[in-house]
C-alpha cells in the first residue's frame, strides 16, 4: 500500500525509484495507492508528464478505481 502519493512532489530519483516500483510489481502483484490528486496533476508530482503516463498506464491496467469525495478524516496515532 502507498498512501498520500502527491503530498509532496518527488525529485528525479524519487520519481525513477516510484517507477521502478510500479513497473516491478506490474502484473506480478497488488498495489494499493491513495492520493488526493486527480491523474490530470501527475505531471506536476513527478517532475515529467511522460513518466507520470508511464506510471499511470501501468497501475491502472487490470485496476478497479475509487473516487471518493468528502471530507476527509486524520486520525491520530492509535493508544
Amino acid at each position: 500500500m502507498i498512501d498520500k502519493v502527491g503530498y509532496l512532489p518527488l525529485d528525479d530519483l524519487g520519481t525513477t525509484i516510484f517507477f521502478q516500483l510500479v513497473s516491478a510489481r506490474y502484473e506480478r502483484s497488488s498495489i494499493i495507492l491513495t492520493s488526493n490528486k486527480s491523474f490530470g496533476d501527475w505531471g506536476s508530482i513527478f517532475g515529467d508528464p511522460v513518466i507520470a503516463t508511464a506510471i499511470l498506464d501501468r497501475l491502472l491496467h487490470h485496476s478497479a478505481t475509487i473516487n471518493i469525495r468528502g471530507e476527509t478524516y486524520q486520525y491520530g496515532p492509535i493508544r
